[in-house]
């Protein structure tokens, strides 16, 4: 009876109707992944296209003033680290969280040596800050030992720890 039942639903999805929606269905999914491709590499050259202008500006400015700070060099760092998560988004797909951890401890970083060197300030925001510091390399360790522990099962070539 089950025979009946299935050669009579596969007689039915073969139909004119099912076949044109089949055909449909699968154009529009084509079209989408292709405009959702489309916007991930324009998007991705648009902020890699920024990354450079704002680093190429950062280190003119650099050249002009005849001098390279700290905060200088870890904000070319932050452009570095912003580039690389470019990278690797194009070429995997993932984004590297670890990465955009790099980013704000490096920033924090930034803030903390314009708090202690420029307005020789030490009160509590430099605990504050230092702790959250902390707790970003913690954020990093926890990421790397869960990447390394339990890594993803994609099926394509990529790190392992290009998923965190």
């Amino acid at each position: 009876m089950s025979d009946g039942a299935e050669e009579g639903n596969a007689q039915q999805n073969n139909t004119p109707v099912s076949r044109l929606d089949t055909l449909i269905e699968s154009h529009a999914n084509s079209a989408g992944n292709l405009l959702v491709n489309l916007f991930h590499y324009m998007a991705l050259f648009a902020i890699g296209a920024a990354t450079v202008w704002a680093a190429a500006h950062a280190f003119l400015g650099m050249v002009e003033a005849g001098r390279a700070t700290v905060q200088d060099l870890l904000l070319l760092f932050i452009y570095l680290e912003i580039g690389a998560m470019v990278g690797i988004y194009f070429k995997t797909n993932h984004m590297p969280v670890r990465f955009l951890i790099y980013v704000a401890i490096t920033a924090i970083t930034r803030l903390l040596i314009d708090l202690v060197n420029v307005e020789h300030r030490a009160d509590i925001e430099i605990v504050y800050l230092s702790g959250s510091i902390l707790l970003l390399a913690v954020a990093v360790l926890v990421i790397r030992f869960g990447s390394y522990r339990f890594p993803a099962r994609t099926g394509v070539d990529m790190p392992t720890d290009a998923v965190d």
